[in-house]
């Protein structure tokens, strides 16, 4: 007798196979039997009929690190079916800092993750990926760039050699020995972006020993650092120069090039054609969302929080500080909305753009931004402003399902799930928008978008037994209405749940039941 049958659905794989219709059997943790199973019975059956059976999504890029330690259930990502995330994205995490360190760097990304954690052993992976475990949903890590050089050579714009390497490739080692699947940077936040070219290949050619990969979300920021070129043309040629597997972190069209999916692609073919090993992600909106001080250059965060916010409040600095937001965020500044901030008295500018909040507070937009950052101590988020214009954004879904035709892509909602606040949706609505809204418009296979979604990932950072709906392998499950599945969540009202995903199973447990969160904590730290 199984523990749980799944009758009569649609079983989508996740090999990128047609449907099959068949029944799903569980016992304890494991997928125990797929096919035709009507002599089998259960402790409980559940009927499939007219249902899609795949394998779990898997979010290969979330900023969950902190609000995972605050609400373990992870409801917003259950919801859409998603059943394993990746934290330590960007190379901004927790993972392998100090007590110190954690206390100000936690301080430092809390734009990103909330107030940072207090008393938790972080120093190594292994402590790391403990705190992880038993969540809603499975969690994978990459050792974080930021953390790296700060153990390494503090928060300071100075080149990683000598001992200072030495140690940073010590860490990097230590984190795959302990279960990392790579290693993260964000080249455009700090102190990630203080590093060179030849920095990132050094460390990248001991994540190849381990055969790990390397993601990053691409450098425009420092591009003197990248004599090469940088962007995506460093990324590809880390990856000729140190053999490691490179993964691009929400690759994507923007509403400068909407449509020209083969200019973006360019390069990523050429490095293909000469052996680089490259897979990438995207996500499904027009616009992004990230914090303030990505747009504040390397000189102002040299030192850390407390040393960049004295100069958020040093009148020495105030042109420069200016200056940077102008031209680092030219053209998006005025319709930007703040998604969160953690000062009480700046409250309400929640969900206020950032032309209104300059008008509310008597000051320019950029005035307004630098105010917010200095008496929220860096506690604040933003999004971008919708465009204006349907047919753009519909051009950029359409390269988003175009992109995801592709056999190398996989879908990361870069979502920050903030607790309070009016976050930006996509970390509520990513997965159903593009196996429903997205999918059905395009006309784009099932099978092949759920393969992006779910064995494609697993295979690439080498998650052993997920992805797949066969016999042996773990019970990550989704079971969604393929005809009817839809995100609600907008940029209004960005935390409603979507419809159409009625039963969502994390090895073998139900964490969904009846569209009904159960609030089971099966989830584990993989790989």
């Amino acid at each position: 007798m199984a523990d749980l049958l799944l009758r009569g659905g649609a079983v989508v794989d996740g090999t990128g196979s047609p449907a099959i219709a068949a029944d799903v059997a569980i016992e304890g943790d494991r997928i125990s039997a797929v096919g035709d199973l009507s002599g089998l019975s259960a402790e409980r059956e559940i009927d499939a009929v007219g249902l899609t059976v795949s394998p779990g999504f898997i979010d290969t890029h979330a900023h969950s690190d902190g609000v995972l330690l605050r609400d373990p259930v992870h409801v917003h990502g259950l919801a859409q079916g998603v059943t394993t995330e990746f934290i330590t994205q960007d190379g901004l995490s927790y993972a392998l800092l100090s007590a110190e360190n954690l206390e100000s760097y936690g301080r430092y990304i809390a734009g990103l993750y909330g107030p940072p954690p207090s008393g938790l052993d972080m120093s190594t992976m292994a402590a790391f990926r403990w705190h992880y475990d038993g969540k809603g949903c499975n969690v994978a890590v990459q050792a974080p760039h930021g953390p790296v050089r700060l153990e390494s050579v503090g928060f300071e714009d100075v080149p990683l050699e000598g001992a200072g390497l030495a140690k940073a490739e010590r860490m990097v080692a230590e984190a795959m020995e302990q279960g990392a699947t790579g290693f993260s940077t964000g080249l455009s936040y700090y102190p990630n972006s203080y590093s060179t070219t030849d920095e990132l290949v050094a460390l990248n050619k001991v994540v190849a020993r381990y055969d790990g990969v390397y993601v990053t979300h691409i450098r425009n920021h420092n591009d003197d650092r990248a004599p090469d070129g940088s962007g995506i043309v460093e990324a590809m040629n880390i990856g000729r120069r140190s053999g490691v597997k490179v993964h691009i972190s929400h690759y994507r069209t923007f509403p400068s090039n909407a449509g020209d999916i083969d200019s973006i692609m360019a390069e990523v073919d050429r490095a293909k054609a000469d052996g680089v090993d490259v897979t990438l992600e995207c996500y499904p909106y027009a616009a992004a969302a990230t914090v303030p001080g990505y747009f504040l250059r390397g000189e102002c965060h040299i030192g850390g929080i407390d040393r960049l916010i004295e100069r958020l409040g040093d009148p020495a600095w105030r042109d420069r500080l200016v200056d940077s937001l102008e031209n680092l965020f030219p053209g998006r500044s005025d319709s930007a909305t703040w998604t969160w901030i953690g000062a009480e008295h700046l409250k309400q500018l929640e969900g206020v753009s950032f032309a209104d909040a300059a008008r509310m507070l008597g000051m320019s937009v950029s005035e307004m931004t630098l105010k917010v950052m200095r008496e929220s101590g860096l506690h604040c988020g933003f999004r971008d402003g919708m465009l204006a214009s349907a047919s753009v954004v519909r051009q950029l879904e359409a390269d988003v399902i175009a992109l995801l035709s592709r056999d190398d892509y996989m879908v990361g909602s870069d979502g920050i799930p903030f607790d309070e606040g009016i976050p930006h949706p996509r970390a509520y609505g990513t997965f159903p928008k593009i196996v429903g809204r997205l999918r059905r418009r395009s006309g784009v296979l099932l099978e092949h978008i759920v393969r992006g979604m779910t064995s494609l990932p697993a295979s690439r950072f080498g998650l052993t037994d997920r992805g797949v709906v066969a016999e042996g392998k773990f019970a990550d499950l989704v079971v969604f209405n393929a005809d009817t599945v839809i995100d609600t969540a907008d940029f209004n009202d960005p935390r409603t749940p979507p419809a159409g995903i009625p039963y969502v199973l994390v090895n073998g447990q139900l964490a969904v039941d009846g569209g009904t969160p159960t609030g089971a904590l099966a989830g584990r730290s993989l790989p």
